[in-house]
């Protein structure tokens, strides 16, 4: 299933850029076709693999491995609806809600056993799993409250990005990065539990700002640099000459921070009133979750396609997948940032790293290893 999200999150990039261009699509359309059918199952899909090897416990039962498809359902709905301009997305709103509440009190359980010290990553996908919650709460306010529906659009988009993706990420990040380099980072367990705070913090205070009071922006992009800063520093510390290579997941993953950091600055502006909400969220798909979801993939999808112990094969996918991971990586950011500030050329950087990263997935995937591993 999670690598069929995987594909399932890159023909939703694909088609929130390429659909507009055939089809008169609303914006809303095709922003929903890059986090609600793209990247909101992917997260949820990437959770219940990490969840279980943070908690040292058993893989999830099948309803909870449902949840994910169940989002793309509800996020397939709010498409349709925004293309249709109908009302549906309230229901899909409503669909997700729930899944997210059941998917919150599933990982609660999981943290909570009498034996068990769960990782502080744990506490930041709680934190994205509620902002989530509270960004879909919001999307049933503007019903009650129409006279707010600008505001609350700007809570809902702000709690998404920042809050849902955003958490997951920079924790993900924290673990995964120093698993593709293959040594381990000392500080992340202490740093994800001082750092929470400050994220958490700034990410409400940034969605409150644009909602309805401009200057909490501000404060909160300052909460929010403190973990960024503080990541940053000891990523160049530990594992600057891997960050600095033309190959592979770790550049990648190394960009996607930085594609966070430029995205949370564009949000800041957007809350103050100086940059649209949909260049916005597009240098957020293009800088930020290109390069961390191609990244991330490069790293995490041979073990999901093939579980259990590390063959050729695996390592061989990883190099196939990784390659030029770092250049890829340069266009996504650059092509994310330029679209954001209004030049439709950045478009075309970003979609060409992509379609040679999907051109990468396709050649990986002609040679898989048979039940015992070994390569066909």
């Amino acid at each position: 299933m999670l690598v069929a999200l995987v594909l399932t999150a890159m023909a939703g990039f694909a088609a929130a850029f390429i659909l507009p261009w055939a089809f008169p699509l609303p914006s809303a359309a095709h922003i929903h076709l890059a986090l609600a059918i793209g990247i909101m199952p992917l997260i949820l899909g990437a959770m219940t693999h990490f969840v279980p090897v943070l908690t040292r416990s058993a893989a999830p039962q099948a309803g909870v491995r449902a949840i994910p498809v169940l989002m793309l359902a509800a996020g397939a709905l709010a498409v349709f609806s925004f293309a249709a301009a109908n009302q549906v997305y309230y229901l899909a709103a409503f669909v997700a809600l729930v899944a997210a509440a059941i998917f919150f009190y599933w990982i609660t359980s999981r943290a909570s056993g009498p034996l068990n010290k769960p990782h502080p990553c744990l506490h930041w996908y709680l934190a994205a799993i509620a902002c989530l919650m509270l960004a879909l709460a919001a999307v049933a306010a503007m019903a009650l409250w129409p006279e707010q529906r600008l505001a609350l659009k700007r809570l809902h988009l702000h709690l998404n990005v920042l809050g849902f993706v955003g958490l997951t990420a920079i924790a993900t990040l924290q673990v995964l990065l120093p698993t593709a380099v293959g040594r381990f980072d000392p500080q992340a367990a202490a740093r994800l539990r001082q750092d929470l705070k400050w994220a958490l913090g700034g990410t409400l205070l940034i969605a409150a700002g644009a909602a309805w009071l401009k200057p909490l922006a501000w404060l909160g992009a300052m909460m929010w640099t403190v973990p960024l800063l503080r990541l940053g520093k000891t990523w160049l510390a530990l594992y600057a000459g891997e960050i600095r290579h033309l190959h592979g997941a770790v550049p990648s993953l190394a960009v996607a921070l930085t594609g966070f950091a430029a995205t949370l600055l564009f949000g800041t502006l957007h809350a103050g009133g100086i940059l649209s909400a949909t260049g916005t969220a597009h240098a957020f798909i293009l800088a930020f979750l290109f390069p961390l979801v191609t990244g991330a993939a490069s790293q995490l999808l041979p073990v999901w396609a093939r579980p259990g112990p590390q063959t050729a094969w695996h390592a061989q996918t990883r190099q196939k997948l990784g390659l030029a991971g770092g250049i890829r990586g340069m266009l996504f950011l650059a092509g994310g940032v330029l679209l954001g500030l209004g030049w439709r050329g950045g478009l075309l950087l970003a979609m060409a790293a992509l379609i040679v990263f999907l051109i990468q997935l396709t050649l990986a995937a002609r040679k898989m290893p048979d039940r015992n591993g070994e390569l066909k």
